[in-house]
């Protein structure tokens, strides 16, 4: 059973100055996870920042059920991030941020809408390095955990080939000659593959909900 227990009388109020307006936002501390130092936080700033990465989603009075969804990921990437906090070396380089960022500027429309997206929630290039370097530890610490020990068997290909994917290529693309298995079974492993390792890292974050101390501090 999930421990969040909510404490709504409990609120750290700070102010900051909006780079991009020169007005004063009223930031508040909304979660603890695992403890109370500063990596352990979660902020509406966190939220506002998580939001503002997300391609398409409104920035303009946000609503409850996106910002508890932001808070919902964050949580999640905490408890990652503390475990792969414990490996020094899937320390990111600096040139692995930079593609990763980079990447992550593609997935909107245009180079200015990104960066205007970060001026809007006060997201600076340094603070946005840091969110990317924590994004690459945790994959590279999900990787190192789940990934290298993924054996997808022979039969597990075949079973998928015939079961799923014959049957969703027929749907999909009907007339059309059905790729054989030596052809998608490259396709077919990676997908596999993937699909356990989400099941994988499923797994490890419900047991991790359950042994940990998470504290929602003012409800979004």
């Amino acid at each position: 059973m999930k421990r969040f227990a909510l404490i709504s009388s409990v609120l750290l109020v700070l102010a900051i100055v909006s780079p991009c307006a020169g007005q004063q936002i009223v930031d508040k501390m909304v979660a603890t996870v695992n403890g109370g130092v500063k990596t352990d936080l979660i902020t509406y700033s966190d939220l506002m920042w998580q939001l503002a990465l997300q391609p398409n989603t409104p920035l303009d009075n946000p609503t409850s059920s996106d910002l508890n969804s932001a808070m919902r990921l964050l949580i999640d990437q905490r408890l990652i991030l503390q475990e792969a906090e414990k490996l020094p070396t899937i320390v990111p380089t600096p040139a692995e941020i930079t593609t990763a960022r980079n990447e992550l500027a593609r997935n909107f429309r245009t180079q200015d809408e990104f960066q205007q997206r970060l001026v809007r929630v006060g997201l600076t290039s340094e603070k946005l390095d840091e969110i990317v370097e924590q994004r690459l530890k945790m994959e590279k610490y999900l990787d190192f955990r789940f990934r290298n020990f993924v054996v997808i068997s022979q039969q597990e290909i075949v079973d998928y080939y015939n079961d799923v994917y014959v049957p969703r290529f027929k749907a999909r693309s009907p007339g059309r000659i059905v790729p054989t298995l030596d052809q998608s079974r490259a396709e077919i492993e990676k997908t596999l593959m993937e699909a356990k390792i989400e099941s994988d890292t499923d797994t490890f974050l419900d047991t991790a909900r359950e042994r940990a101390e998470i504290v929602i501090l003012s409800p979004v």
